[in-house]
Order: structure tokens, then sequence, then C-alpha cells
């Protein structure tokens, strides 16, 4: 699935952006080095330019603020959001199909 996506979205000739970690509730952000797509608004989820899925929530860090952090691809579940507190989970297909019509609505 994440493999289409990036075909889908490299068609569609939607570029890829600097991904960026964040620290939930804290409105600071981090450099990763990583480009590619947001899943969410909240730009909590990511899928890379090669095809993996990131979770970029990470803790705060002052070094990290410097240097930015390393985000390790995560396996992606095919409900996300599954056990979470809020109660708001998403089949992953689904939440693929809204990142793609949202970054191909005229903005």
């Amino acid at each position: 699935m994440l493999a289409e996506f990036v075909a889908g979205q490299r068609a569609a000739g939607v570029t890829p952006q600097p991904l960026r970690a964040r620290v939930p509730g804290r409105g600071k952000s981090y450099r990763t080095g990583l480009t590619g797509w947001y899943l969410r608004k909240n730009r909590s989820l990511a899928v890379g330019e090669d095809g993996s899925y990131y979770i970029l929530d990470v803790p705060p860090s002052l070094v990290a603020r410097f240097r930015g952090v390393t985000i390790e691809p995560s396996d992606p579940p095919l409900v996300v959001g599954r056990g979470a507190r809020d109660g708001e989970s998403i089949e992953l297909a689904e939440l693929l199909r809204r990142a793609r019509a949202e970054s191909e609505a005229p903005k």
C-alpha cells in the first residue's frame, strides 16, 4: 500500500517535502533529514520517499534543537490508532486515500 501511495504521489506530481519530528503538545519540531508526505494534518505520521512509514512524535530534546533527530521507520499497522486513548482509529488504506486526496486538492 505504501509503495502504491508513493508511486501515486509521484505520478500526480506531488512533491515530497522535508519531514520534521514533532513534540506533541509543545509546538516544537526538529529536523529529521527525511523527505516524504505527511499522512495526518497534525504531522504525526508520514510516508518517506522510500515508502517507509514514520511515526514523527518524539520527546523534547535540547540536543535535537541543534542537531535534529534520527527517525527509524516503523512497521505500518493495518489500523492506525487502534487502542489509542483518543479512540480515533482508521484503516491505513483509508488514511492513505485521504492523504492523497488532500495533497491533490487545490490550495
